[in-house]
């Protein structure tokens, strides 16, 4: 008896056909799965700029809470600081891995006497930055930082608020020469040319405004009504072929520039941890009178981790834009072991 044909269940052709449907069902699976780790992957990372953010706001809160709970002494309070840091290369001449023996230095002078009586308050900063380096392999010393500034800001409080009708006034210049670096093509020597000098440029702001005060560690002051002089020596700007605006903005056979504009500058000094103190310095302006787009910006961070009462480590950190002076950020790095002592 002949046995009958056996049957499968899908033809050649159907098997083809699901096992292309299974491997597309399979892909879809997997374009799933890929398209969900990358979901995650994002909300990952939305995630960690949310913490972040919390975190920097609740860090803020914090301040503030901690602010709060200390009560500000009435008259005038004074409190200064001296810090001189230190950092050192050294190779001798069989060195064989590279560099160049340095030495530099840095010295901060910062002071502040404040007064305060009932709702009047009055803030004020003096500041010296001045730093140097000398490398072994270079003629000329070379200066790292250099600044002189003055800040002092007065508010009269609006009811009981931490806003305030403030007055403010900024004065900064460089204690000693700056120069520009080159390198003499024939003989290939470094040169060097001045460019700056004391009072050469100074800046000086003021002008009214409001001010919102949480404590003298915490304060924004916004004022739209800016006066700005700048002050060159008028030997840069009187030479042959000078060109109106190079110097500074300057124009030429001129020592003072004139602008208005809108100022806002911000404060901020926190405990990052035991013995780890930050402080921010922000200060922007817009000049009405020309191109009111490009913001002035000023930047400084000075961390500070003390070892003990006359042992610190210190970072600083500068960032500057004026397009009048350079096309491009201005950025300063300090970092060292200093010598502080606090009066």
């Amino acid at each position: 008896m002949a046995r009958p044909a056996r049957r499968y269940p899908y033809t050649r052709n159907q098997k083809i056909k699901i096992s292309q449907q299974d491997a597309g069902r399979k892909l879809r699976i997997s374009g799933k799965c890929l398209y969900s780790c990358i979901s995650d992957i994002q909300n990952y990372k939305k995630m960690k700029k949310l913490v972040l953010a919390f975190a920097l706001l609740g860090g803020i809160f914090n301040l503030s809470a901690q602010e709060e709970e200390k009560e500000q002494k009435q008259g005038w309070t004074k409190e200064g600081n001296i810090s001189l840091l230190f950092n050192q290369s050294a190779f001798n001449e069989e060195w064989t891995g590279g560099g160049t023996s340095n030495l530099s230095g840095n010295l901060l002078f910062d002071y502040n006497f404040n007064y305060l009586k009932d709702d009047f308050t009055w803030d004020n900063r003096l500041l010296v930055d001045y730093g140097i380096t000398k490398q072994r392999s270079d003629e000329f010393a070379r200066k790292t930082s250099d600044r002189l500034e003055f800040n002092s800001i007065a508010g009269k409080q609006l009811q009981d608020s931490n806003w305030f009708y403030s007055l403010f006034l900024n004065f900064r210049t460089q204690i000693t020469k700056g120069y520009k670096f080159g390198e003499d093509a024939e003989t290939g020597e470094t040169t060097r040319t001045e460019y700056t000098n004391f009072l050469s440029p100074a800046y000086l702001q003021f002008g009214p405004g409001m001010m919102w005060k949480k404590s003298e560690n915490f304060y924004v002051n916004i004022a739209p009504a800016t006066g700005r002089m700048v002050f060159v020596d008028k030997d840069f700007t009187s030479g042959p072929g000078y060109v109106d605006g190079d110097y500074f903005g300057v124009d030429a056979n001129k020592a003072m520039r004139f602008e208005l504009g809108a100022s806002v500058s911000g404060y901020a000094k926190f405990e990052v941890i035991e013995n780890v103190t930050m402080e921010n310095l922000l200060n922007l302006y817009s000049n009405y009178l020309e191109d009111p787009q490009n913001v002035d910006i000023d930047y400084t961070m000075n961390m500070k981790m003390k070892i003990n009462d006359y042992l610190s480590t210190n970072l600083i950190f500068q960032a500057i834009y004026d397009d009048n002076a350079v096309q491009g950020f201005q950025i300063r790095e300090v970092f060292g072991l200093g010598i502080t002592y606090g009066f």
